[in-house]
């Protein structure tokens, strides 16, 4: 198992997915043959799904890699979303740039470098999707930029809030990842005991935790 569910559910819900063609095929087979990260084929069917129901002019994610589910996210967007991605790794910013240039995004999907926080802290204007895949350890760090950052009925979208399914359970902690986990619960607790907010947590893939501001009477 994964840790955050069973691997025969897993391995159903994927083959319930249709294999993706062209661009996104091609960024999968290099993240597949370098050993890059990238987000779970479960988590980018929901992203999709998501930037369907919320058709968002402008989108942040935290954390680019090589690209990849920002380049999933734009598609998704019927190429409509203005899309601004943050990254400190140097080698991954390369990358990013080279496949957004590659297939003609460079005018839609800005790549912007440094951490995380730091960009945050200085970062203007309004986002109505931001999706949070970058330093596990400091989710709880960034969500208060993200809130001053999201527009009024704004979504957050956190991956890998379960962590492997650390988060839930101490019987699956590994010791070197007490601080992560912390950090994580902390992001958790903040976006679940906010009475402004609406948050839902859902064990797929890694932990995904959707974020909205309540409506108001």
């Amino acid at each position: 198992m994964s840790g955050v569910t069973y691997d025969y559910m897993e391995q159903y819900i994927k083959g319930l997915i249709p294999q993706n063609e062209g661009i996104l095929k091609e960024l999968e087979s290099y993240a597949a043959k370098n050993s890059v990260p990238i987000i779970q084929k479960e988590v980018g069917k929901f992203l999709d799904l998501m930037i369907n129901i919320k058709k968002p002019a402008n989108i942040l994610e935290l954390g680019t890699a090589i690209g990849y589910s920002a380049i999933l996210m734009h598609i998704s967007s019927n190429y409509k979303s203005d899309i601004t991605t943050i990254e400190r790794d140097a080698h991954m910013i390369e990358i990013a740039k080279e496949n957004v240039n590659k297939y003609g995004f460079n005018e839609k999907i800005n790549i912007l470098e440094g951490d995380c926080l730091e960009v945050l802290e200085k970062l203007e204007g309004q986002y109505d999707f931001i999706f949070m895949d970058a330093g596990k350890g400091h989710y709880n760090h960034f969500l208060p930029h993200c809130l001053r950052l999201l527009s009024k009925d704004g979504i957050i979208v956190a991956d890998n809030v379960l962590f492997k399914g650390m988060v839930a359970s101490r019987d699956l902690l590994i010791r070197r990842k007490i601080t992560i986990v912390k950090r994580m619960k902390t992001y958790l607790e903040m976006v679940s005991s906010n009475d402004e907010l609406i948050t839902s947590v859902i064990p797929m893939g890694d932990g995904i935790a959707v974020t909205t501001r309540k409506l108001k009477s």
